[in-house]
């Protein structure tokens, strides 16, 4: 299924410590953003080039106020809006309101059961019980709410606990980001799981798997679908890193790009439509064409369904999207055993 991440505004109440968007109170201008009836030209786009999935987010797209008016559109194209927030300022109203539009999701940004490491992260005193409140509230009008928990060395070994209490909440999933030094991102780099770390980590959230009916998937984490199969596990993905291939972003203003973490500008739709730069795009072609892949990435066997993450790549080889991802342990693992 072709997804992807509209930044409706980089407008946001909080101000957190990795965000890749750089948004926070004061970023953004509404006049620079893409106008309620430019949203709808780009929502039809979308729908000729065969996308399903949308989530729109931010910044914090609950700032948006035309918000429903984009949910109702891209339900009455047969999208299927899901939405990505802090939940922080969240009004039942609201949440009815939008229900009423027709969305389907959210996804709510949750990186702790411990309100000060949270706070301290999203950098609002209070801001954990807000979010965990809005959950609830979420829940109680049955809309199915993903916590999105961004892995990092100050909170790793908290995720036993979040997935009880994503359990306990009444949450339907909980997908762990692996950090990813990107906009404000590149500040904490040294808050990044690395190497064999990274990849004991998605060893452990796929054991975790089985030991729970929430959905668990570890993102940018392109190798998780590797270790599945080593492990004999049976998921609904396809593919690890989706960026290019089924999946990209668009920014506020009406760039496109790889994906929400990679810079790279694709296309921009003040010159061209969605379904133009989707098809069109040099860059994009690249991507689905893995000959073009460089180092451990471009002679790995396991390609089709890894990919290798395109943004880490980006990041570490100073530029170069096609670049193989550095945190990658399959090689050496395969190495150690022809020894």
């Amino acid at each position: 299924m072709k997804m992807v991440s509209w930044n409706i505004t980089r407008k946001c109440n909080l101000y957190c410590d990795h965000c890749y968007r750089d948004a926070g109170p004061e970023a953004g201008n509404e006049e620079d953003e893409l106008s309620t009836e430019e949203g709808y030209e780009l929502l039809e786009s979308l729908k000729r080039a065969g996308f399903r999935l949308l989530i729109l987010s931010g910044g914090e797209p609950l700032l948006r106020s035309d918000l429903p008016e984009l949910v109702a559109k891209a339900a009455e194209l047969g999208l299927y809006p899901v939405l990505g927030t802090n939940a922080l300022e969240f009004k039942e109203s609201k949440l009815e309101t939008l229900q009423e539009a027709g969305l389907q999701g959210m996804g709510v940004s949750l990186d702790s059961v411990t309100p000060e490491i949270h706070d301290d992260f999203r950098g609002v005193k209070g801001a954990w019980q807000k979010t965990v409140d809005s959950i609830k509230k979420m829940v109680a009008h049955d809309m199915p709410v993903q916590i999105n928990m961004t892995l990092s060395t100050k909170n790793y070994q908290e995720l036993q606990s979040m997935i009880t209490f994503a359990e306990e909440i009444g949450a339907k999933a909980l997908h762990p980001f692996f950090l990813v030094p990107t906009g404000r991102g590149k500040k904490i780099e040294s808050s990044s799981l690395r190497a064999r770390k990274y990849q004991e980590m998605i060893e452990e959230i796929l054991q975790k798997q089985k030991e729970t009916d929430l959905e668990l998937k570890p993102t940018c984490a392109p190798q998780f679908l590797v270790q599945a199969e080593k492990m004999d596990m049976s998921l609904r993905f396809s593919r690890g890193c989706l960026a290019g291939i089924s999946y990209c972003c668009i920014l506020p203003e009406g760039e496109v790009h790889i994906c929400p973490y990679l810079p790279v500008k694709v296309g921009d739709l003040s010159q061209n439509t969605f379904a133009e730069i989707w098809e069109e795009s040099p860059v994009l072609k690249k991507l689905r064409e893995y000959h073009h892949y460089e180092g451990a990435c471009g002679h790995c066997e396991d390609i089709d369904i890894c990919g290798g993450c395109r943004a880490r790549a980006y990041y570490y080889s100073n530029g170069n999207y096609l670049a193989a991802d550095p945190w990658c342990q399959v090689k050496e693992q395969k190495d150690d055993k022809n020894e």
